[in-house]
């Protein structure tokens, strides 16, 4: 798909990754992350990911280093009560250096927040150029995108806003429009607006037809398989996305190294007419491979048009293709392929009922392996490996450092000597030292001796790329003078840099709306008076509060999605479908999910192209 750049002026990239805590932010930046997102103490979207104060004061400091940033999670809705808490922790997040809030609740709109950069969560529904429009409007800094936003859309926003746009590019999908999928609230009162979310869109379910009729069984009919925008990047660009998020904030370690890598590399090759949004070079000590970290296989989902996206076999990971049975004996199986196993790997096939199974490797002989438990499979079988023990023994250790160019200029200052410090963004520092001017016998070894010491950056995140003595070796100069001017000019330069990238102050005029006015319901999410404020005051009335409110679940939709059951089976409404049916449906037969003997009933809005859920 051909698109026409928005404008021509130069934008900073950003790679926006995942950070579960302090040492998967630390790894995140160091895989070439441009930023970062982390869970703060309460209130964020996934209850299972918060961290200290004092861990995110360390990730900022670091960030910072690298002139990376860390934005905090506060976006679940919140009540009357956590409101004030709520504030006092933003205040808190805000003076350490915390470079922006992600939200989803208006209300701390209405609250005393300090001066801090706001960004609107995926979960406000930020779906349309008039929702974007008016986020704009309302003080938001930038509007994360819905998932479902496709290339033209993209494109479309970014000429009717000013707003950063940030859009995700890899990762888990929710299959219903963020902030409006209230399953797991009606099903045990998790809300997944309120960080709890009990993921029923990977259970199996039931799929039943007219009559009580059995059209499939067990199947994952709601579970996406997992997002992968690698081959639109360049397409993103151009229709004007500046930040690149990456999902995975429960996700483990070797994901965040593998996948930040792999589009730390991408979005390299494509920085022509842009700029990178931090410093230093980050260099890899493995070969970035998504198909090699946790994945139910890819799909761009609505990037450039409606297709197949879903994975009814299975909700785990497949991992990725690695050949089929070739030859089965006692206990040994042969596969094809050219791929080489390591004892540990973790392989996985789906049986004849089309259900996931899988085994550990004990031990391998080319291409012959010894399972653990011999499998029942058969000759012919496509196998797919989904722990490739080898590659998660190397992510385990030291992945990847990264470093930023110095250029260090030795001279003498007065009655000693001075080294001043100049890194790729203008920051200086300098350090001196009295010491006699003692002529030196040897001014070749002496000038040799100082560029060698002054080189060793060990752990720090400098690269010395140029080193200049001014004073040619002609004084005799103390190798452990020299190392300790080096670490001090490192240690200023360190200081000077964490400083230049604190956040600015930022100043939000909350204009009205063009779009504001008329009436919104349970799916505004509000649950507390300052949100109705809000609203309120931009010209909407709230005529019912969040479904974690009032537990009405009556004609109400559970589910609001852009993914279509009836497409996914070839059986679309509208004649989208291409191929046969994968299901005999009829186009007025009535469609009902079960799960656990709850039934819930579909419904195909084909003018907007969606299908809701509802309890039945």
């Amino acid at each position: 798909m051909e698109l026409i750049p928005f404008n021509s002026i130069r934008v900073k990239l950003e790679l926006l990754s995942p950070a579960k805590n302090l040492e998967y932010g630390r790894e995140a930046i160091n895989h070439g992350a441009d930023a970062v997102y982390i869970g703060a103490p309460a209130f964020g979207a996934r209850a299972a990911a918060t961290n200290s104060l004092n861990d995110i004061e360390a990730l900022v400091d670091y960030a910072h280093l690298f002139g990376s940033k860390v934005f905090a999670t506060v976006n679940t809705l919140l009540f009357d009560d956590e409101l004030e808490p709520a504030v006092q922790m933003i205040h808190k997040l805000y003076d350490m250096g915390v470079d922006a809030l992600i939200i989803q609740d208006m209300g701390l709109l209405q609250c005393d927040l300090p001066p801090i950069e706001l960004h609107a969560s995926t979960q406000c529904h930020n779906a349309s150029v008039e929702r974007i429009k008016f986020l704009e409007q309302a003080g938001f800094k930038r509007v994360i995108l819905a998932r479902e936003t496709s290339l033209q859309q993209m494109q479309e926003i970014r000429r009717s806003t000013a707003v950063d746009l940030e859009a995700f590019i890899h990762g888990a999908l929710c299959v219903s429009y963020s902030g409006q999928c209230y399953m797991s609230q009606y099903l045990n009162q998790r809300s997944g607006n309120r960080g709890c979310c009990s993921q029923p869109c990977r259970s199996s379910y039931d799929l039943i037809g007219r009559d009580n009729r059995l059209i499939l069984r067990d199947r994952h009919l709601l579970s996406l398989k997992d997002f992968n925008a690698s081959e639109h990047l360049q397409e993103m660009i151009a229709a004007g996305i500046s930040s690149f998020k990456i999902e995975g904030r429960l996700k483990d370690l070797s994901y965040v190294k593998n996948i930040t890598a792999y589009y730390r590399q991408l979005l390299d090759s494509m920085m022509s007419g842009h700029e990178r949004a931090s410093s230093g070079q980050s260099t890899f000590f493995f070969n970035p491979d998504p198909s090699k970290t946790f994945n139910r296989g890819y799909t761009d989902y609505f990037l450039v048009s409606r297709q197949p996206m879903a994975n009814f076999a299975t909700q785990k990971s497949l991992g990725a293709p690695v050949g089929k049975v070739i030859k089965i004996e006692r206990n040994t199986l042969v596969i094809s392929g050219d791929t080489a196993f390591t004892a540990g790997d973790g392989l996985c096939f789906f049986d004849p009922s089309n259900h996931l199974q899988g085994f550990l490797v004990n031990r391998v002989e080319g291409h012959t392996i010894v399972p653990n438990n011999m499998p029942d499979i058969a000759v012919g079988t496509p196998i797919w490996r989904n722990h490739d023990h080898a590659f998660e023994r190397m992510l385990g250790g030291e992945s990847a450092t990264r470093r930023i160019d110095i250029s260090l200029e030795f001279n003498i200052k007065g009655d000693g000597f001075v080294l001043k410090a100049v890194d790729t963004d203008g920051v200086t520092a300098e350090t001196s030292m009295h010491l006699p001017m003692e002529p030196s016998g040897n001014p070749e070894a002496i000038s040799a001796m100082i560029a060698k010491q002054l080189s060793k950056m060990g752990s720090n995140p400098f690269m010395a790329k140029e080193i200049k003595d001014m004073t040619h070796g002609k004084y005799f100069l103390p190798v452990s003078a020299v190392n300790k001017m080096r670490r001090d000019v490192v240690e200023t330069l360190i200081a000077h840099r964490i400083k230049k990238f604190h956040p600015k102050s930022v100043s939000r005029l909350d204009q009205q709306a063009e779009e504001a006015g008329g009436n919104m319901d349970y799916r505004a999410n509000v649950l507390n008076r300052c949100a109705e404020e809000f609203y309120n005051n931009h010209g909407i009335n709230i005529v019912e509060y969040g479904l974690e409110k009032t537990e009405s679940y009556d004609n109400k939709a559970l589910m609001t999605t852009k993914y279509c059951l009836r497409y996914e089976l070839g059986c679309c409404l509208r004649g989208k479908n291409q191929g046969r049916p994968q299901a005999d449906i009829t186009p007025d037969e009535e469609l009902l999910l079960r799960n656990n003997d709850r039934l819930f009933r579909l419904q195909f809005d084909c003018k907007n192209c969606q299908m809701l859920i509802f309890k039945r």
